[in-house]
């Protein structure tokens, strides 16, 4: 295994947190890492819409045997089933398979990962291990969700995937890790991170519902008024990551949906679901990505690097409401240490109390055309800019319509 501190006759950054106070999160607001998540986020969006999660798709070798990982962590927590305790959440078994999880997972990855990889490979365990939940709390919640995001984005930076895997990595590797989760929450009753209740728009997860609600942005069965008829969820439920989220939440609680699951109840307003996601994104960056409890726990390190962006750089939209075009029509994300940012200038990170304003969501898709961030084949060992092709981001500048959220709650 290589090294995790050198490079050659270099040094790699540590692998460490970097948001240690509210003023550091301006700073995460303007880095590099910022910018290819959300650029990677978006341009999965672009690139899964119409598709079902049950659809054939391009699998790679690698990306089947990162699926295959979870396999290995499933059989921990057949050796670690829960134990016999009063209390109601945080079985302590969970301890024992997050223990043994740390133990193991770095010969997993040294399995899995290329000879010119192993470089990579300490900062992607670290991704990985923090996806998990933590075993001091026993708790799961959407930080841990985004370290897996950091893991994904990751493997696309590294080239560990490739282009060609933007679907399969979102549809059968993050689907697996949903499921996976899932068990882990059920099996060691672990309590919701920083839940806020009804006001929350799901106790654990976020991400599968804006590329749940990307899915369904060309060629939808059904309107967004109707995804919580039980009909719809029986029959859609495999095919759409949105609707499986649906069902979980059914699952695990009971009356009447409104009344648990307020935020999400109020998106059947909502006439489109392209407007949807839009204002997914945005309550994602507002609700996540701007909290320092979430923030504070976030791993930096060579590949989802905390440097900030060359000053000017945007951050992209997704196109929704038709076939993505090719890849190879857009600007992707690059990878830092191989292609040298291009000083341009940089907009300021939002205000502390623009924070807490209320999220009123456009859809703006019609305004960013080949903004995407998407992967393409590279001539070089390079691949990944978040850089916005053409005239730039007018959504910033765009009227809001189509209320998401409503009645958010203050923290």
């Amino acid at each position: 295994m290589a090294d995790a501190n050198t490079q050659g006759a270099g040094k790699l950054p540590a692998i460490t947190k970097r948001v240690q106070n509210l003023g550091d999160l301006g700073i995460w607001q303007r880095s590099r890492a910022y910018h290819d998540l959300i650029g990677y986020i978006n341009g999965t969006s672009s690139a899964i819409q119409g598709i079902k999660t049950t659809d054939e798709m391009y699998e790679s070798e690698m990306l089947l045997k990162l699926v295959r990982l979870f396999d290995s962590l499933e059989k921990l927590v057949e050796q670690h089933p829960p134990l016999e305790q009063p209390q109601r959440f945080g079985n302590k078994a969970y301890r024992d398979w997050a223990q043994e999880m740390r133990e193991q997972l770095p010969e997993l990855m040294e399995q899995l990962l290329p000879a010119a990889k192993k470089r990579y490979q300490s900062e992607l365990e670290q991704y990985l291990m923090e996806s998990f939940g933590n075993a001091t709390r026993i708790d799961y919640g959407t930080g841990h969700e985004l370290s897996f995001l950091f893991f994904l984005c990751s493997l696309f930076k590294a080239e560990i995937l490739q282009e060609q895997d933007i679907v399969g990595a979102a549809l059968r590797l993050f689907n697996r890790y949903l499921e996976f989760v899932r068990q882990l929450q059920r099996t060691y009753n672990m309590e919701p991170a920083g839940s806020q209740g009804v006001w929350s728009l799901d106790d654990f997860q976020f991400v599968p519902f804006i590329w749940g609600s990307a899915q369904l942005a060309v060629k939808s069965p059904f309107d967004p008024s109707k995804f919580v008829d039980e009909q719809i969820i029986s029959d859609f439920k495999d095919q759409f990551m949105f609707i499986s989220c649906i069902d979980y939440i059914c699952k695990v609680k009971t009356g009447h949906f409104g009344e648990h699951s307020n935020q999400l109840w109020s998106i059947t307003d909502v006439p489109s679901w392209i407007k949807i996601n839009a204002g997914l994104v945005k309550m994602y960056q507002k609700e996540i990505l701007s909290k320092f409890p979430v923030i504070q726990h976030v791993y930096f390190g060579e590949l989802m690097a905390f440097e900030a962006v060359s000053p000017g750089t945007t951050i992209s939209n997704a196109r929704l409401g038709h076939v993505a075009p090719p890849p190879s029509k857009r600007i992707c994300i690059g990878t830092p240490s191989l292609v040298p940012p291009v000083p341009v200038s940089v907009a300021p990170p939002p205000p502390t109390e623009s924070l807490n304003s209320d999220l009123n969501v456009g859809d703006s898709s019609s305004e960013s055309s080949d903004n995407s961030v998407v992967l393409r084949p590279s001539t070089s060992s390079a691949s990944l800019v978040a850089a916005a092709e053409g005239s730039g981001d007018k959504s910033n500048t765009q009227a809001a319509e189509g209320e998401v959220t409503k009645g958010l709650a203050a923290e």
